[in-house]
């Protein structure tokens, strides 16, 4: 007879500006109550994905009307972006919480959780066994994608940039992309702009990395180590920036100074892909899909704070294809177990009883760092 644990699993509608992802398809609910486990789905949270209140009701799940009452049914809650103010009232005391959550670029935000006596599990921290980050791995792939794509659009004269097209046209010269970072997103970043032609330079300060990428990607990206000098000299030639720094739990630090930006050609574009984490460019601040834009220094910035939630449809799948896995392994074995017998889990523990216990958001806000097991 098994003696696996029942869990009540909720799933809120995301309430974040422009987020259409969901955190759970309905073939998870359909996992999770095969396994004896209940499944809460609040009404519309699959819409912007597009799925429907009827996909999740014919695979087990219960539709519930108000995120008040997934959130006070429910012993794990698995979401999209990190709790917003609002919802900040029901958490409570008891509760795991998997999401992102970034709390190192939020301190009120990480203030809350810990009063709260929730424990947090950050999608986002969660590391493997050869030191990948998968739950972030995907997103990541969409918002590198991503930032070419918007890039390309805000190089438009009606929408305030140069008015470059990317790869040009023969006889003229293509747009200039540099790039923060060789990472998930940098890679995906370079790889989309190369493909359209333009010319690309991707910075790191990890040599193996940077010859990954020039052993991989076509002749028109060009690798250089990412020191200052030569980040402000690749800036006097940037039509289009991207930020794809990541210091994983901790917060991104400012390669771009704000008087950085008057070497870059007017109306050049910021595509701010570190703003969850803070951003890597000082000038940058959070923005929305509605309201994605301004102007500084004669730079447009773009620093949308969940580029992914744009395409819903394709994000969520991505999502959730890696987060279920996770989701199972909590339900089936429980908390302490299932941290103590992953690694990967334990990584993703960044509060728990009020105590922060992951070491870059502790040294973020100069705090206390607990063992996972012992808060």
């Amino acid at each position: 007879m098994s003696t696996s644990p029942k869990y009540v699993v909720g799933v809120p509608k995301e309430i974040k500006t422009d987020e259409y992802r969901v955190a759970m398809i309905p073939v998870g609910a359909d996992e999770l109550t095969r396994a004896g486990h209940k499944v809460l789905i609040q009404t519309d949270a699959g819409h912007g994905s597009g799925i429907s209140d009827e996909q999740y009701a014919a695979n087990g799940a219960e539709l519930v009307a108000s995120a008040a009452e997934v959130w006070k049914r429910s012993d794990l809650i698995v979401k999209v972006k990190e709790p917003l103010r609002e919802e900040w009232p029901l958490m409570r005391e008891g509760q795991t919480v998997f999401t992102y959550f970034h709390f190192a670029a939020d301190q009120a935000l990480t203030e809350a959780v810990m009063k709260s006596g929730i424990t947090a599990i950050a999608y986002e921290t969660i590391r493997d066994g050869n030191g990948n980050l998968p739950l972030l791995t995907p997103m990541s792939e969409v918002a590198g994608s991503m930032s070419i794509q918007e890039g390309a659009k805000y190089l438009e004269r009606p929408q305030e940039g140069r008015g470059i097209l990317l790869g040009g046209v023969p006889g003229v010269l293509p747009a200039n992309v540099v790039i923060l970072g060789g990472g998930i997103v940098g890679a995906n970043a370079a790889k989309v702009a190369a493909g359209l032609g333009a010319n690309v330079i991707i910075l790191d300060i990890n040599l193996d990395r940077l010859r990954h990428i020039d052993d991989v990607m076509p002749p028109n990206v060009t690798t250089l180590y990412s020191d200052r000098h030569n980040i402000l000299d690749s800036l006097t030639r940037a039509d289009l920036l991207i930020g794809a720094v990541l210091i994983p739990g901790a917060k991104a630090p400012f390669l771009v100074r704000r008087e950085d930006l008057k070497r870059m050609p007017r109306r050049a574009v910021v595509i701010d892909v570190a703003i969850d984490q803070g951003g890597c460019v000082e000038s940058s601040r959070p923005t929305t899909h509605s309201k994605p834009i301004y102007i500084e220094e004669e730079v447009v910035h773009y620093c949308v704070t969940n580029m992914p939630g744009a395409v819903g449809r394709t994000s969520t799948y991505a999502l959730t294809n890696v987060t279920l896995p996770y989701v199972m392994q909590l339900v089936r074995k429980g908390f302490d177990r299932a941290i103590k017998e992953s690694p990967a889990l334990a990584h993703g523990v960044n509060i728990r009883k009020g105590k922060i216990t992951n070491p870059a958001v502790a040294e973020t806000f100069k705090a206390p760092c607990a063992a996972v097991m012992d808060s």
